[in-house]
């Protein structure tokens, strides 16, 4: 074999290597980010260019405040069919534990963009998250990139695309709406409140990531969509055990009629 030969099948070596590397990465769903109360983390977000949408304070706990906000990037990214959940981020403010815990972009949008994600497109909004907050520490919650687009909690379980149709119609509007956020294909991200009784399982399973909180709704070309919460819960809790799953067993269901109810 000639030496430019070995030296291309080296090199080919080399980045098949680099390719697996790259796909086995482990991505953090979550950021951890020095402590500032509510309207200083607000301010400064939008300081970095980031908009705004609520404050959300899941199953009625005042001292959990989740922010939830958007950027050109984010709605640029989230406008095509089915991809609309990936318009919002979220940064929880916990004034009890003093603690701020920020959804990280790379991660919901490789599972929420699927094949569409393109490597490096939450770079703005990490940066502009970065620039609001300090430093961010990336925590023990994390699924390997090679996974996030196809992830499902077990056999059995649904996947991304198994989503729920809510209801059908030419004029759907949703109840006990915490925000609406039109993208620029035409569809519209909603953000619901359910009844503390529903929302009330982020305490049996992890106040710490509240910030799963508020469920959204999808409404794209006459359907009200919503995620799996089989899917949800799961790709939102990556470190929950089937013991801690089995603690909350009546919660899909219960989410899944609270959306419903709210749909007209």
């Amino acid at each position: 074999m000639s030496r430019i030969l070995r030296q291309y099948f080296a090199l080919l070596a080399l980045s098949l290597l680099t390719a697996a590397a790259l796909e086995a990465k482990n991505v953090p769903a979550y950021f951890s980010a020095p402590y500032h109360d509510t309207a200083t983390v607000k301010k400064s977000l939008q300081k970095s260019g980031l908009h705004l949408l609520a404050v959300y304070h899941p199953a009625g706990k005042g001292y959990l405040n989740v922010i939830l906000y958007t950027s050109g990037t984010l709605k640029h990214l989230a406008a095509k069919p089915k991809r609309g959940f990936a318009a919002v981020q979220r940064v929880l403010v916990n004034s009890k534990t003093k603690t701020v815990l920020a959804t990280n972009p790379e991660y919901w949008l490789r599972a929420f963009l699927q094949k569409d994600y393109k490597p490096g497109s939450e770079g703005p909004v990490k940066r502009a998250l970065i620039k609001s907050l300090g430093k961010l520490q990336p925590t023990q919650d994390a699924l390997s990139s090679g996974k996030l687009a196809k992830y499902h909690f077990m056999f059995g379980m649904p996947y991304y695309e198994d989503m729920t149709v809510l209801k059908k119609g030419n004029k759907l509007s949703v109840a006990s709406r915490v925000f609406t956020l039109s993208l620029p294909n035409g569809s519209k991200l909603v953000g619901v409140r359910m009844p503390k009784s529903v929302e009330s399982f982020v305490s049996k399973i992890g106040e710490d990531k509240a910030l799963v909180l508020p469920y959204t709704v999808l409404i794209e070309k006459g359907e009200a969509l919503m995620l799996a919460p089989k899917y949800y819960l799961a790709i939102s809790y990556p470190r929950l055990s089937m013991g801690q799953f089995m603690k909350i067993s009546n919660t899909p269901g219960a989410i899944e009629k609270a959306l419903k109810h709210s749909v007209k």
